[in-house]
């Protein structure tokens, strides 16, 4: 498939490098994100952080736990910074006229996100794919929407249909599907405290859930 490369975003991300204020990276998939430089999300965060050590019986002043609050304010801003993004514009940077009308399929996408019930980590893999009707995307940006969705408060169940929402909606193709297999840390370290149990989830539009081959065949191709 083409490989895209973004000439403006290419320059202003070199002179952000050379400025020091980002990460060395080539292209605008990079998934390093700019200093945060909102200083009162990050002290409304650092505040309630230094609060909930208090409730817990810690001391905030202590002096391991003096620069946690500040720690953990950027760490969730980094966490959450799919609030900060745009999928459906990261798509629409990539998008391609071409006949090509066979599945195309990204497997084994890594994700990490949070639980919005606890604010605990789910992590796992996502697998994507479409039929094009005239048009495909740059196979980067289909992590890069994953991705995007996934730093963000969620539960399984809506950050899959986030994602087969948002290809179908700026592609248009004939069908979407979309598997993300995690392991939900508030299923492990609290509550019922299932070690091995991973939450399966899927969406489908179009041919996947009109032709039983179409959805047979994805789902072949994303076993182990």
């Amino acid at each position: 498939m083409k490989q895209e490369k973004m000439l403006s975003d290419t320059s202003e991300n070199e002179s952000l490098v050379s400025s020091g204020r980002a990460s060395q990276c080539i292209d605008d998939d990079c998934l390093h994100e700019l200093q945060d430089t909102d200083t009162e999300a990050l002290s409304r965060i650092a505040d309630a952080v230094s609060s909930m050590l208090d409730g817990v019986g810690e001391d905030p002043e202590r002096e391991g736990l003096v620069k946690t609050p500040e720690r953990v304010a950027r760490s969730m801003r980094f966490l959450t910074r799919g609030y900060r993004q745009d999928p459906e514009e990261v798509l629409k940077k990539a998008v391609f006229t071409e006949a090509y009308d066979e599945m195309v399929l990204v497997r084994d996408i890594d994700i990490f996100s949070m639980c919005e019930h606890h604010l605990l980590p789910f992590f796992g893999k996502a697998h994507v794919a479409y039929i094009p009707d005239g048009k495909i995307v740059g196979l980067s940006k289909i992590a890069r929407v994953v991705e995007v969705y996934a730093r963000r408060l969620q539960v399984q169940e809506r950050l899959t249909q986030q994602i087969r929402d948002a290809i179908q909606n700026v592609l248009n193709p004939r069908g979407v599907a979309v598997v993300i297999e995690a392991r939900h840390m508030c299923m492990v370290m609290r509550g019922v405290e299932k070690l091995n149990s991973i939450t399966t989830t899927s969406a489908m539009s179009g041919e996947f859930l009109a032709s039983p081959s179409t959805r047979s065949e994805f789902l072949r191709l994303i076993r182990p």
